[in-house]
């Protein structure tokens, strides 16, 4: 068995039957599927989110095996990737606090403790609401923004890392009152919800494709023109306009294509333009 406490956690806990107490952790549930919980709970003045895996049991491990899925048995892969993305560079979440218990793959139960981050406003939530700032400084945001995401794609990409659910909800910032804002301000993306990012020596061509155009396809209601997706294939390769134009078509058109295909899939009607006048076949 690991269990690992940060000093502030671990004041306010007894010092047996921890691991019990938190596997029950009360507070308020953000989520709750088959074998895990996401709670956000109070210590002292702190806040923290705590992701509680029980055992799947081998029915579960089995199915998942046979369909070709791989199904995440515990925390260990999250505070494994947040340790790589720190080690990275990237701003992500603070691990607080991290336990496993039991053999194999179906009888694991496990959790993760996180430093909470607060005041923050993911960039799905920003982005829809961003209509309301002045034309020049939307602008202005958008391309600050468009730039730290592709240079985080292209950090963890280039790392053996890939997301598996690489959306705008998945980017935090800290919320202000962003008529305010201007180029210059501190702004810095944390990445976020990490349990099933999977980290090799080298990410295989399809999993790329698939973080990129589950990046595409959750921005396409953000006002993005043409001139923005070349903006961020540059950064994101960081290459010049005409080497990412011939080296890199043929995988932005993919990127498109597999993009289109999951807005109509998701929200029934073609993307808005400059998607929706493009083939989603």
């Amino acid at each position: 068995m690991l269990l690992e406490l940060d000093p502030d956690i671990a004041q306010w806990l007894p010092e047996k039957s921890t691991f019990d107490q938190l596997m029950a952790c009360e507070g308020n549930e953000y989520r709750k599927v088959k074998g895990r919980r996401t709670v956000e709970f109070g210590l002292g003045e702190k806040r923290y989110f705590i992701k509680i895996h029980r055992a799947c049991g081998w029915g579960e491990v089995w199915k998942n095996w046979f369909s070709g899925k791989r199904l995440v048995t515990s925390a260990q892969m999250e505070w494994e990737a947040i340790a790589r993305l720190r080690e990275l560079g990237v701003p992500t979440l603070k691990v607080m606090g991290r336990g496993i218990r039991g053999k194999g793959p179906a009888n694991l139960e496990s959790f993760v403790i996180t430093e909470a981050l607060c005041d923050m406003v993911s960039l799905e939530q920003l982005t829809h609401d961003w209509g309301k700032l002045p034309s020049n400084q939307r602008v202005r945001l958008k391309h600050e923004l468009l730039r730290q995401v592709a240079i985080i794609g292209r950090t963890i990409h280039r790392n053996g890392m890939n997301h598996r659910d690489f959306y705008l909800c998945h980017f935090l910032v800290k919320n202000r009152d962003w008529t305010q804002w201007q180029p210059g301000d501190p702004l810095t993306l944390h990445l976020i919800d990490l349990h099933r990012m999977q980290i090799r020596q080298s990410v295989p061509r399809r999993w790329l494709l698939k973080d990129l155009a589950g990046l595409l396809f959750s921005a396409m209601d953000c006002g993005l023109t043409e001139n923005d997706l070349l903006r961020f294939a540059v950064i994101y390769w960081d290459r010049p306009t005409s080497f990412v134009l011939l080296e890199y078509r043929g995988v932005i058109r993919k990127v498109l294509r597999k993009a289109l295909r999951l807005y109509v899939s998701f929200h029934g009607k073609p993307a808005p333009k400059p998607f929706g006048n493009r083939s989603s076949g």
